[in-house]
């Protein structure tokens, strides 16, 4: 699953390294070798010639410094290297990499948005010891953001929903999910948005697990809960299918377990399926 791996620690002061791991992005995607998909050298990011600002350390993996950067134009890529969204590199890159380049990716975003104060519109200042952009006018702190949203399966005796969900990039069909309303718990959004999208209810909600996912900046929440009450009545700006899949369906493709998500589906996936 796309996760930091174990051997990751994070810093939020930069280290002076030789030869450090550099996550450099443009609109979201990451620069690669095109040869080897190998991360920039050290020749290759000074090329690009960044203002310090623009260099913000991520952690040490594996004890090797790690930093992250971005560029705003895409034609900046040194001879040799090429941008590459992070969906695209699943299974081709090092998947220790992949990890950090998750986390990264979120860092060098916020980095980038919060160069001026959305208080008062003066410069930020790294604060000391934390990850934070402090307005040197005001004193309005930023944070890197971050989005909890809760996906959920719900189960129906030996059945459980899955839909399409109308905005996705991938059309397969999956557990709900939706982002948090401000002022809610995560049980709260899971009745919401369980009662919006397919018009059911459901109880006995159970934890599953979480997992970051940086498209943007998710925190994925993932719950079982049982069937209470209702019939099937899809919200078509959400959904734009759902039903119920036993053991004598045909279920959806097996994927790799990138996410939580592909997770959930094959825990409750009947043998043979």
């Amino acid at each position: 699953m796309l996760q930091t791996p174990a051997s990751f620690t994070p810093l939020m002061a930069p280290q002076q390294d030789a030869a450090p791991l550099s996550f450099v992005f443009h609109g979201g995607r990451l620069l690669v070798r095109e040869v080897d998909l190998g991360l920039p050298d050290e020749a290759a990011v000074r090329s690009l010639a960044l203002d310090p600002p623009r260099l913000q350390p991520v952690g040490l993996l594996d004890n090797r410094y790690c930093q992250t950067a971005w560029v705003d134009d895409e034609a900046l890529a040194p001879p040799g290297y090429a941008w590459r969204g992070l969906r695209s590199l699943f299974g081709e890159f090092d998947e220790g990499h992949l990890g950090v380049a998750a986390r990264a990716c979120q860092i060098a975003e916020w980095a980038r948005t919060h160069r001026f104060c959305g208080a008062c519109g003066s410069g930020t200042v790294l604060a000391a010891g934390e990850r934070c952009f402090k307005c040197a006018n005001c004193g309005h702190m930023a944070y890197p953001r971050i989005s909890p949203a809760m996906m959920v399966l719900i189960r129906n005796g030996d059945k459980v929903l899955l839909a399409l969900h109308t905005q996705s990039a991938v059309k397969r069909f999956v557990p709900l999910a939706g982002f948090l309303e401000a002022g809610e718990t995560i049980e709260e959004a899971v009745h919401r948005e369980v009662f919006e999208e397919v018009g059911l209810r459901v109880h006995n909600l159970r934890y599953f697990g979480s997992q970051s996912w940086p498209f943007p900046h998710s925190l994925m929440i993932a719950f079982t809960a049982d069937y209470l009450d209702g019939d099937i009545r899809t919200d078509p700006n959400e959904i734009s299918e759902a039903r119920w899949f036993g053991p004598g369906d045909e279920w959806p493709e097996r994927v790799p377990h990138v996410s939580i998500s592909s997770m959930l589906v094959d825990s409750h996936r009947p043998p043979g399926r």
